[in-house]
């Protein structure tokens, strides 16, 4: 499988350019022979902007109306973050569309940061779904903390073996490009994960300044990762004007347990004790 990560900026309460550059990294994908794209977490508004409150759409919308249309149109699988308005709620948002441009998955992160309490209501589902691909999950950015490990665990353990997270990981402005605080946060989870249970996670985030929000003056500087049992297969550039298409190549592996032969597995491998 080829996977895409779409690593863009993202400029705070902008859709309309947002999108529009989702669209050319969507047909650039395809031109390099990808799969299936994965694009950052609230591509739309930005994460915690706060257009967020007055701006959102329904999913199905417009918004994501354009996905699935630059699904169809270029024959890709897309998973992308959006920013949703369901009723009197606001959630932050990915969806899986295939490559006839139907939404196969939503999900509505579950894992919220206190700072983004304002702006978005928790989630309360993990789905996966089956594509000719494989299982797929979906979760996003914070959903794979160090100290929430059970969110990816439990899409494992409903048979993924390709986790995708579109995701917004922020520094702070004077945190230099020679210095890379991922490797921790971020590597480390997904290793984890990955190794536990034979599978591949995917990340993609977004590149730019933050402007407007409880964040702003902070910046998304890349490195978007994709993660096998035996560690990186890929990483975009590390900065925040590294926007650019990441491109990475694996077999999607196999799950060889099940049900309970997954906590055996996990045992005999001391994952508990």
């Amino acid at each position: 499988m080829r996977v895409g990560m779409g690593q863009l900026l993202v400029e705070g309460g902008e859709p309309e350019r947002n999108m529009e550059r989702g669209r050319r990294m969507v047909g650039e994908a395809k031109a390099a022979g990808c799969d299936l794209i994965i694009l950052p977490e609230t591509l739309d508004l930005g994460w915690t902007h706060p257009s967020a409150l007055t701006e959102a759409e329904p999913i199905p919308g417009p918004r994501s109306q354009m996905l699935c249309e630059f699904a169809r149109d270029q024959r890709i699988y897309i998973c992308a973050g959006l920013t949703e308005q369901d009723g009197g709620q606001i959630y932050n948002t990915a969806i899986l569309i295939d490559d006839n441009g139907e939404i196969l998955l939503k999900y509505r992160k579950i894992n919220i940061l206190d700072v983004a309490f304002p702006f978005y209501g928790i989630g309360d589902m993990l789905r996966v779904v089956d594509t000719k691909f494989g299982r797929v999950g979906v979760n996003i950015c914070s959903d794979n903390y160090a100290d929430c490990p059970e969110l990816g665990h439990s899409l494992a353990r409903m048979g993924a073996q390709l986790i995708l997270s579109p995701s917004s990981w922020t520094v702070d402005y004077s945190t230099q490009d020679s210095t890379n605080p991922y490797q921790d946060k971020w590597l480390r989870s997904y290793h984890r994960l990955a190794a536990a249970h034979g599978i591949v996670v995917v990340s993609t985030t977004a590149v730019g300044y933050i402007v407007g929000g409880p964040y702003e003056g902070k910046k998304m500087v890349g490195c978007s990762l994709c993660v096998g049992a035996d560690g990186v297969i890929a990483a975009g550039t590390y900065n925040e004007v590294a926007g650019e298409l990441a491109i990475a190549e694996f077999d999607v592996p196999d799950r060889a347990f099940k049900g309970t032969q997954i906590g055996q597995a996990l045992t005999k491998q001391g994952f508990y004790g």
